[in-house]
């Protein structure tokens, strides 16, 4: 067993355990060594974006101090949802390793292709206002693509 799997799998089964959340945990490695490691917390914070791969992304930039994890690997015991993708995403990790899939997840109770928000509505609203943002973003000595 690859062993970084088998930490995030110690990760999973202690969220489990404590009752913290879903049956996930992540391990983020950087040149081979673990620089974070975490599991759902969902229900221990009461917070829906409480997902293992979040929350090792946010203990790996606080302690890299950077939101650029691009020379990190991820390694997750469940194929990456939709919001977890986005962070990984905009972390930049550039692969994922993973061990339960979507078909996996659902089987447990989690709809990750389907999402369990189907009320969910999505209404642009005053455009012309937040449109400004982008000329003071454009024109900011602070701005920074990241």
């Amino acid at each position: 067993m690859n062993q970084y799997m088998q930490l995030a799998i110690k990760e999973a089964l202690k969220g489990i355990r404590r009752g913290h959340g879903g049956p996930f945990g992540a391990v983020l490695v950087k040149n081979g060594e673990v620089i974070a490691s975490s599991h759902n917390t969902v229900l221990k914070g009461r917070d829906a974006t409480n997902h293992a791969e979040i929350n090792v992304i946010r203990k790996a930039s606080k302690k890299l101090k950077r939101e650029n994890l691009s020379d990190c690997e991820i390694y997750t015991t469940g194929q990456p949802c939709k919001m977890c993708m986005g962070a990984i995403n905009w972390a930049k990790i550039k692969t994922v390793y993973y061990g339960n899939t979507y078909k996996d997840a659902l089987n447990m109770g989690f709809d990750d292709e389907k999402g369990n928000n189907k009320d969910l509505k999505l209404i642009r609203l005053d455009s012309e206002h937040t449109v400004k943002l982008i000329e003071e973003w454009n024109n900011s000595s602070k701005k920074k693509i990241y």
